[in-house]
């Protein structure tokens, strides 16, 4: 019996995408001691110039120029501003029990956040901090994910700090002519209520430019 270039194809696919699965599921039941682990419900961001509109990806406008009026005078001021990132987490645990009777998470599985961080990469290998990417940085958060239900933290996700430095820098007065394209990789820890730590990554894409103000 003769089988074709595809069948091989297609079933080289699904032996790779079969042991991805149980390499994934391997390495949630080993990582930690903890019993539960985090669930990235949702991860978007927001423009600090329009921080209401929260989107899967982020256009980070390196300047915005906000108008001021002193009396009967206007000015138009160069500005700068903190982009927002937004996630949902969800507790969920690494023994979950039969279907029949599955296993119910209790208080001792919620998990409290205390850090974060935010590292920028290119597709193109470039990554140098401070030359072709904003430098990686930490923060500070404090929030608790219940065993049951979700929770939501909101964070820096680019500083204003990281325009007024290379290569962002470069980006002013272009009129969205140059931008940058990245990867923020952003990474959260915690411990849960015995004092095991839990951690869980997200990835959104950013582009930065000098983009058109909100109006």
């Amino acid at each position: 019996m003769r089988v074709s270039i595809a069948t091989h194809r297609l079933a080289a696919l699904l032996v790779a995408g079969t042991a991805m699965f149980a390499s994934a599921c391997g390495d949630v039941a080993r990582t930690g001691r903890s019993p539960a682990y985090l669930q990235l419900v949702r991860f978007d961001a927001a423009s600090g110039a329009d921080p209401e509109e929260f989107g899967g990806t982020l256009l980070s406008d390196v300047v915005t120029v906000v108008e001021v009026k002193r009396g009967e005078e206007t000015f138009f001021v160069d500005s700068f501003f903190n982009d927002i990132g937004r996630m949902e987490f969800r507790v969920g645990l690494k023994d979950p029990g039969p279907l029949a009777a599955p296993t119910a998470a209790s208080s001792l599985n919620a998990i409290t956040i205390n850090r974060y961080r935010v590292q920028y990469i290119r597709s193109d290998g470039r990554n140098t901090q401070g030359v072709d990417v904003p430098y990686t940085f930490d923060g500070g958060a404090t929030i608790t994910v219940p065993p049951a239900g979700t929770a939501v933290a909101t964070f820096d996700i680019v500083k204003h700090t990281a325009k007024l430095e290379a290569p962002l820098l470069a980006l002013r007065g272009l009129g969205g002519a140059q931008m940058v394209n990245t990867i923020a990789q952003v990474t959260f820890w915690g411990t849960d209520q015995a004092g095991n730590e839990v951690t869980v990554s997200g990835n959104i894409s950013i582009t930065f430019g000098n983009f058109a103000d909100p109006e």
